[in-house]
């Protein structure tokens, strides 16, 4: 059995999509819309085989998008290998000069990843 994909409300499709293609290497597939549902949705794909689909429909609640103080159950982060602790430091390098917070990191935790954290726009 495999994981097919993950996925994640947004009020910015276009955004999002712009974000894991830049940081992450995603390749998108075409804009799927629903008019009748007021729904789009994109299907990323990375190079490992992995998959994010990204989607928007009118009255989906906000996330609070609290990493310390979730007060919700359900997906909190997604996970993206890269092949050096070089590649880490430089993604999150990266991602601070362009104005992205860095929550945490890099650094080794204690299960024995080297990561840092940062929110998604």
């Amino acid at each position: 059995m495999t994981l097919e994909h993950a996925a994640i409300w947004t009020d910015d499709v276009e955004r999002l999509k712009e974000f894991y293609m830049k940081y992450f290497g995603a390749a998108p597939n075409n804009k799927y819309i629903n008019p009748a549902k007021e729904f789009e949705s994109y299907f990323l794909s990375f190079k490992s085989g992995a998959r994010l689909e990204i989607m928007k429909m009118k009255g989906v609640p906000d996330n609070l998008n609290d990493t310390v103080h979730q007060q919700h159950k359900g997906i909190i982060h997604l996970v993206f290998g890269v092949d050096s602790v070089q590649e880490v430091d430089a993604k999150a390098k990266q991602m601070k000069a362009d104005g992205f917070p860095i929550l945490s990191g890099p650094k080794k935790t204690g299960d024995g990843y080297y990561e840092f954290e940062t929110p998604d726009p």
